[in-house]
């Protein structure tokens, strides 16, 4: 770790813009830990963000016990980011410990800096920058202003963004980047999506969009047309159904109402997809199973059932992805316009199967069977088939081999 100290000593101090730790080696870490340089009673501090779950949690570190956590985190993250006004660094650490550090010198002029304690927010959308998409959409004025109406759609933008931000190092540098987007609806996301990962970040994307209403895809697609977003399309399909790519990176579901999720992870799923951001919607079908004697008491509340019936739809969910290799979090996004859901499912691929009895004896407790559950036991029972079909094989191929030796 003496290349981390001695790092950290070069680019802890108010020349910093941001420090960003990542890829936990264990679920049970936060996601994502920033830390900022703060002038706090005019001493410089840094302090730092750590995000657990749905709650972001802050610690002011003085220079030396900065250095110290940082150096602990490190033992159990991969990565870390540095960013500064004087240059760029990156940090790998591998499974046996190895790190790796590659620096940049920053050449764009210093720009004078707020590091006070209760500085304004910082968007990863600028709210003084002009962007085509966000004033075509109503949510910027011609000045290039945020609406102030529209602001809640502005911020709940950038909280999407900031999902995405977290695991932007999942999706490859070197080719392609295959996006799909389940009942797209007017692509707020869809265009920020495309603007932050092709504009911002420089990335190679191929970002398709997809919903049943054709008005609706007709002026998307006439959009990123006019905006000369090569790399985005729209189309007109549902979930279940879509067959237009053989690979996917990541999926993206928002709203999809009731079992329509379940058909996009679906599909993700069997993609192989590496990252998944699902907000799901109208969670009905486990409302009509749910059922238990224990549990019956606190059942004959319709209001409680279906609030249970939701929430335990989703943990199930995010079960599944788990035993299909997934690192799952449940976090909290903004409520949409139409509907006070705020749950969002993120699944990165990371391998590791999780074993599926204990899920499986809680859909017994509580004779259910949502539909992902259905969808992916017809993947098991075919996967299970392949490897017997080749287990038979490669016995003939023995047998056959065994005969030969003989004769």
């Amino acid at each position: 770790m003496e290349k981390i100290e001695e790092l950290l000593y070069k680019y802890l101090n108010e020349m910093l813009v941001q420090i960003v730790i990542s890829n936990p080696r264990t679920g049970a870490e936060a996601a994502k830990i920033s830390l900022r340089p703060v002038l706090l009673k005019e001493k410089l501090i840094f302090q730092a963000s750590i995000q657990q779950e749905k709650k972001v949690f802050h610690k002011n570190l003085p220079l030396k016990e900065a250095v110290s956590e940082i150096l602990q985190w490190m033992e159990r993250y991969r990565q870390m980011e540095v960013f500064s006004h004087t240059g760029q660094a990156s940090v790998l650490v591998s499974k046996k410990g190895k790190v790796t550090v590659k620096e940049k010198k920053k050449i764009s002029c210093v720009k004078s800096r707020d590091l006070s304690h209760n500085r304004k927010k910082k968007y990863i959308l600028d709210p003084e920058q002009k962007v085509e998409f966000l004033m075509d959409l109503g949510i910027q004025t011609k000045e290039g202003k945020i609406v102030h109406a529209k602001y809640d759609k502005f911020r709940q933008i950038n909280r999407f963004l900031e999902f995405i931000e977290d695991i932007l190092y999942e999706l490859p540098r070197d080719r392609e980047v295959t996006i799909i987007d389940f009942g797209c609806g007017k692509s707020y996301l869809t265009f920020a999506m495309y603007h932050y990962l092709k504009v911002l970040k420089d990335y190679q994307v191929h970002i398709i969009g997809l919903d049943l209403k054709e008005d609706v895809i007709a002026t998307c697609q006439e959009l990123a047309q006019k905006y000369g977003y090569q790399g985005l399309e729209f189309c007109v399909g549902d979930i279940a159904g879509y067959e237009g790519v053989e690979q996917v990176d990541m999926v993206v579901t928002l709203h999809a109402c009731d079992t329509a999720t379940d058909y996009a992870l679906d599909k993700a799923i069997r993609w192989g997809a590496r990252v998944i951001l699902s907000v799901p919607c109208c969670q009905h079908e486990l409302n009509s199973q749910i059922a238990n004697e224990l549990l019956q008491p606190i059942f004959q509340y319709g209001l409680i059932k279906e609030r249970m019936a939701a929430l335990i739809t989703d943990a199930l969910r995010a079960q599944i992805l788990e035993s299909r290799g997934y690192q799952v979090q449940i976090l909290e996004f903004i409520e949409m316009e139409h509907t006070p859901k705020n749950i969002l499912i993120r699944g990165v691929k990371k391998g590791g199967k999780k074993n599926t009895a204990d899920w499986q004896r809680i859909m017994e407790f509580l004779q259910v069977k949502p539909a992902l559950a259905a969808l992916q036991e017809e993947v098991s029972e075919r996967e299970n088939k392949s490897f017997a079909d080749f287990l038979v094989q490669d016995r003939k191929k023995g047998e056959k081999q065994d005969a030969q030796k003989h004769n």
